[in-house]
């Protein structure tokens, strides 16, 4: 009796939980197939499409295409930066250096430092060497200082379990190193690398802190949303946020499917 009442409350507190996490995106997504004369809370006014159409017009407020197509190359360039050092840092850290504690704790310190500290800090460092800041250059830093020490942590994760003995085995084949680490090594980590190229797309991607106060001129997308909401009115918000959402389960999706792949490849 006991063990089924406490199974009926565990239960129940994840199904609040859920809710809670994904209430309001299921809320918004509902709101923005609103007619055209709908706003911004319930009741809905008809269902449709038009806010939808609506949003890929000329908007008098916003720039949707510009700061989607900056978040997703701004998202790119990070998630390549990303696994790129991750995967050297973590093919370092597999020998013994001289002060391999101390940069291994200054990686991992901007995780715990405020995020809206380090943009205005990098676009004041900016601002005072008289170098404009920008989407690409300034938060594309401030976007790293986030990424990098997640990418780290995996990769060292990673090759601590790594068995040793497989690289050895292709050593005593004749391999060259740079064979075995393309033949042997490679293959093993490559779901790795995708999970922190996963992390690191969308870390940048939904970015908004440390974003504020280091992308200059040009907003990326979260931080176009963010000005919306202090100027529209109308479920187009709720469209643009639908579609952004929609987008990046489809990026998780993505990742997902290649990690499948990759999987069944192995097993035959």
């Amino acid at each position: 009796m006991r063990g089924g009442l406490a199974h009926g409350v565990l239960t129940g507190v994840f199904a609040l939980f859920v809710l809670f996490l994904y209430g309001p995106t299921l809320t918004i997504a509902i709101l923005s197939f609103q007619g055209p004369e709908g706003g911004l809370t319930f009741p809905m006014r008809g269902v449709s499409l038009h806010w939808f159409a609506n949003l890929f017009q000329t908007q008098t407020v916003g720039d949707f295409g510009g700061s989607f197509t900056r978040s997703i190359a701004l998202a790119l360039i990070v998630t390549g930066l990303t696994v790129g050092i991750a995967l050297l840092a973590g093919l370092a850290f597999r020998r013994r250096f001289k002060g391999a504690t101390l940069l291994f704790y200054v990686t991992v310190a901007s995780l715990i430092m405020p995020s809206i500290l380090i943009s205005l800090g990098i676009g004041l460092m900016f601002n005072i060497a008289d170098i404009p800041p920008t989407w690409y250059g300034s938060a594309l830093g401030a976007h790293l200082t986030w990424t990098l020490p997640f990418g780290v942590l995996i990769m060292l994760a990673v090759f601590n379990r790594f068995d040793r003995s497989l690289e050895e085995a292709g050593r005593d084949l004749g391999a060259s190193p740079w064979q075995v680490f393309r033949y042997v090594v490679l293959p093993l980590i490559t779901p790795s690398l995708i999970g922190v190229a996963l992390f690191g797309f969308t870390l940048s991607y939904d970015e908004f802190a440390r974003s504020v106060m280091s992308a200059g001129s040009d907003n990326t997308l979260p931080l176009e949303i963010y000005g919306m909401t202090t100027n529209v009115t109308t479920p187009v918000l709720y469209a643009l946020g639908t579609l952004t959402t929609l987008f990046s389960f489809i990026v998780i999706g993505g990742a997902l499917g290649v990690m499948l792949m990759l999987r069944r490849r192995r097993a035959r």
